[in-house]
């Protein structure tokens, strides 16, 4: 597919289009920003200063070509289980963002004629960018009467003798369903049975609310599961609070993957910025991690409980699978037993409450009607005004919207 063939990526166009009006963003996919006087307020370090994040007097160079050993360390010890070999720095690189991470790994190993499975729905560029690049692209679909779940029967079918790689979102946008454990030792022994590599966005990771660790379902990275060839990739956007500096990484415990995806990364990015770098250290690093996540985590576990009382009082007019994990929940809306026209729905309550969201087939896929995806992990202020300005509407002017046959 030639690049003026590339469809327009839906999310991000709508984003783009009407996040900088809005007065309530329930569209937000991260958890609420912070600012790094927050990022040092959240330190257990106590003496920390600014310095000890931004060093203003090192050089601006481009620094460490794959990504500060710091940063890479720190990210590798999050990788690194109490079983099998550890991860070290030199299995990971750092990307502008995990939407750079992904493009770099698809480009790397994806070619036309190669077969790609897609776990779907998930962001529009996991299954888009396969196929600009010639691959064809089989869909395994989560069904929302499996809460969210695909059919581990269904991946097995739709794998090819030309198939090069199973592309996994866990937790997955914009369900914030998880592929279970089980499910994944299931996938993992598939694949390496049939030396498939797997690409694996964890973006959301570790932001798991509604599932205890202890649980037997709860997911541990793909990269902790002992095959190869897997990859995975991350950022500090979404469970972190950190969008603006950009972070993100590609990890593999195969040393000719990473080579591949570097070879890659030399033509695209050079470097990132330190200064990004250093800020993503800090936030990484054992005096600051876990008071971060845990603020992100009882955020999310506040606000889906607000979220799930709103649904239950609206439930004549929506309904949802409850998310486990992540920052977005995906809920339809319907009428008189028909789906809601969620572009109609989602433009007019912008125009009149002031309150974004996004609407599902727009984003997601036309067999998505009357879906809209809600981020709920903003501040909960923000989450809990913009949800009353969605009841306001729901009383005035739901009655009025356009509904769509099925």
């Amino acid at each position: 597919m030639a690049p003026d063939r590339i469809p327009p990526f839906a999310v991000e166009q709508w984003m783009n289009d009407h996040e900088t009006t809005c007065k309530y963003n329930l569209a937000e996919t991260c958890c609420a920003s912070v600012s790094i006087d927050q990022l040092l307020a959240l330190s257990e370090n106590k003496e920390a200063k600014i310095t000890d994040i931004l060093n203003t007097s090192r050089i601006q160079d481009y620094g460490e070509i794959t990504g500060t050993t710091d940063l890479r360390t720190q990210l590798s010890r999050l990788y690194s289980s109490k079983v099998g070999t550890p991860l070290t720095a030199k299995n990971v690189l750092i990307t502008p963002g995990a939407i750079a991470a992904n493009h770099m790994v698809l480009y790397s190993l994806i070619g036309p004629g190669d077969h790609v499975v897609c776990h779907y729905p998930t962001y529009q560029q996991l299954y888009t960018i396969p196929r600009s690049l010639g691959a064809k692209v089989s869909l395994w679909k989560s069904k929302p009467e499996a809460n969210w779940l695909p059919d581990f029967e269904e991946l097995k079918a739709m794998v090819k003798d030309d198939t090069k790689l199973i592309i996994l979102n866990n937790p997955q946008n914009p369900t914030g369903a998880v592929l279970p454990k089980p499910l994944l030792h299931k996938i993992i022994d598939f694949a390496e049975a049939k030396n498939i590599t797997i690409l694996s966005d964890e973006v959301y990771r570790p932001l798991f609310h509604s599932i205890s660790p202890l649980s037997s379902d709860f997911p541990p990275s793909t990269l902790s599961l002992g095959y190869k060839n897997v990859i995975v990739t991350g950022s500090l956007s979404k469970a972190y609070s950190l969008a603006g500096i950009r972070i993100g990484w590609v990890a593999s415990r195969s040393a000719e993957l990473i080579e591949k995806i570097t070879i890659t990364r030399d033509y695209t990015t050079i470097s990132v910025s330190q200064l990004d770098q250093s800020v993503a250290a800090f936030a990484l690093a054992p005096d600051t991690i876990h008071a971060l996540l845990g603020r992100n985590i009882q955020m999310a576990k506040a606000n889906v409980d607000i979220l799930d009382r709103w649904i239950i009082k609206h439930d004549e007019y929506c309904s949802w699978v409850k998310p486990l994990a992540g920052t977005t929940a995906f809920v339809k809306f319907q009428r008189d037993g028909k789906p809601i026209d969620t572009v109609a729905f989602c433009q007019t309550l912008q125009d009149k409450m002031g309150v974004l969201i996004m609407p599902g087939d727009f984003a997601f896929g036309e067999e998505f009607k009357g879906y809209v995806r809600i981020g709920y992990v903003c501040h909960t202020e923000v989450l809990k005004e913009g949800l009353e300005e969605m009841r306001k509407f729901m009383r005035k002017e739901y009655d009025d919207l356009p509904v769509l046959e099925s």
